[in-house]
């Protein structure tokens, strides 16, 4: 029963998950985006102490129950496990008992917290559960999600429905798809073959809640009177984590998954409290316990509120004529969203997990190529523009580099500034008439001024009053000139407010 019952929350958990990913329509993420700031690292960036003393508290009491019900990518690796066990009709026992390669896993640990401390912190996020199952979802499954609502918009079109609507599918860089089918691979290959190797060596969140639950209150323990040296359970164990010879359990590394105690015939492995000593009589040590387990599950229950999605009518401006794509300008300083304060407060606290690229309405954030911000996102404005009235990035980030902003804080951030390249600009390389970086600034920094000064004869060129420009790109999205804009947006280190 207890084992059924974290699965279940495991499942809904994993699925809430997935789904803050997979939604392009921005309608989850309201509901759901609580789920991704529970995450361990991203709540240790954001400096969320509530979070990470309950997580501790819970591991203290529990054992690693975040690893098995709370954790992304554990549940995907416990899926490949149990994917691979259903292959093996005759032989689905395959695990076995492992000593801890403790030099191997501190070692990873200790320079995963140097590479934080040095600033790397979009490295050290390669090998942080979350980010790495973020990059997964986010550049590996939501393209054919995204295919495959398209197939639907399209079938239901030539039914007379418009229920769906099509979604544009590009890759936004090719350094964080390429890493996540790496990633991917080799946690596919681990999971099959050994289950939870990567948790109990590799994973540095496994490692510190693994120290934790060494001292947890309540954990398996195998009744000797009992057992009766079957090995089944060392057998089934996936963190490989039982020796059954001398009949120990490694809580370092056990993951509170309790396939062990469902395994067992003969009723040899319980989950009690470490006060109380295995006996052959424990009628009422038993119910005890049983009520022990239940107001557990009550408190650790995750309530997941079903949301439908209600598809919007998209409206695409129509066309026969071939336009050139907008090239990305060299930037000097690259473009943070409002929320940031500064480059420097961003890159220490941003997981590379991709959540707020996958959640940006507009396409304006994708990942950077650069090694000291590898994989965090950047803005740029070749598919379209910072809307002043979207705040999603503010509120589905769940390690803090962004952090909340109305829609009204919002317009009075400035994270740039537009300049003009008069070379570009189709009033000078064609001699017709635009102002369209003028008609749509929001914030009315854009004034269009005669090309030639005393001059009421000769066109007009944008100029741009930097002390009203928020950097919002609606210059350089709607600039008609290719393949690069004749205004473009220069980001700031620090944000500043009008």
């Amino acid at each position: 029963m207890l084992r059924k019952i974290r699965i279940i929350l495991a499942a809904v958990m994993f699925i809430a998950v997935t789904m803050l990913f997979l939604d392009f329509t921005g309608t989850l993420h309201k509901w759901l985006g609580w789920t991704a700031k529970i995450q361990f690292f991203p709540a240790v960036l954001a400096l969320n102490a509530g979070i990470v003393v309950s997580l501790a508290v819970l591991t203290l009491l529990f054992g690693r129950i975040y690893c098995s019900v709370v954790c992304p990518l554990g549940i995907m690796q416990d899926i490949i496990s149990w994917a691979h066990g259903r292959t093996r009709k005759k032989n689905r026992f395959r695990f076995s008992w492992s000593p801890a390669k403790n030099l191997l896993r501190y070692g990873i640990l200790a320079v995963f917290i140097v590479l934080i401390l040095a600033g790397f912190v979009s490295l050290a996020a390669l090998i942080e559960p979350y980010s790495a199952f973020g990059r997964i979802a986010g550049d590996l499954l939501a393209p054919v999600y995204r295919w495959g609502n398209n197939l639907l918009a399209y079938f239901a079109e030539r039914a007379g429905s418009y229920a769906f609507y099509t979604t544009e599918v590009w890759v936004k860089s090719m350094t964080v798809p390429l890493v996540a089918a790496v990633t991917f691979i080799v946690l596919f290959i681990l999971a099959w073959k050994n289950g939870r190797t990567y948790c109990n060596t590799v994973c540095p969140v496994g490692s510190i809640l693994g120290g934790l639950s060494r001292f947890s209150l309540f954990r398996p323990v195998i009744d000797t009177d009992k057992c009766r040296d079957c090995g089944l359970c060392g057998r089934q164990c996936k963190a490989s984590c039982i020796n059954m010879k001398e009949h120990e359990i490694d809580y370092n590394r056990c993951v509170a998954c309790f396939d062990c105690i469902d395994t067992c015939r003969e009723g040899a492995i319980k989950y009690r409290p470490v006060w109380k000593t295995a006996s052959r009589q424990e009628t009422e040590a038993d119910a005890g316990q049983d009520n022990g387990r239940r107001a557990f599950l009550a408190s650790a229950a995750l309530a997941v509120t079903a949301v439908a999605v209600k598809a919007q009518e998209m409206k695409v401006d129509g066309g026969l004529a071939a336009i050139q794509e907008k090239k990305a300008p060299a930037r000097k300083t690259p473009l943070k969203p409002a929320g940031s304060e500064s480059l420097r407060h961003f890159s220490a606290h941003c997981t590379a997990c991709q959540l707020c690229v996958s959640v940006c309405p507009n396409q304006v954030l994708r990942p950077s190529g650069n090694l000291m911000t590898l994989m965090q996102p950047e803005m740029s404005f070749e598919k379209g523009w910072c809307r002043p009235e979207c705040t999603r990035c503010s509120e589905i980030c769940p390690s803090g580099p962004i952090s909340p902003v109305t829609a009204a804080e919002k317009t009075s951030i400035r994270i740039g500034h537009a300049v003009i390249v008069y070379d570009y600009c189709v009033v000078n390389t064609d001699g017709v008439s635009c102002g369209n970086c003028a008609r749509h600034c929001p914030t009315g920094a854009v004034k269009m001024i005669r090309s030639v000064a005393g001059d009421k004869t000769s066109l007009l060129i944008p100029t741009v009053l930097e002390e009203s420009c928020i950097g919002c790109g609606a210059c350089e999205y709607l600039c008609p000139a290719r393949p690069l804009s004749a205004i473009y947006v220069e980001g700031h280190e620090v944000h500043t407010h009008i």
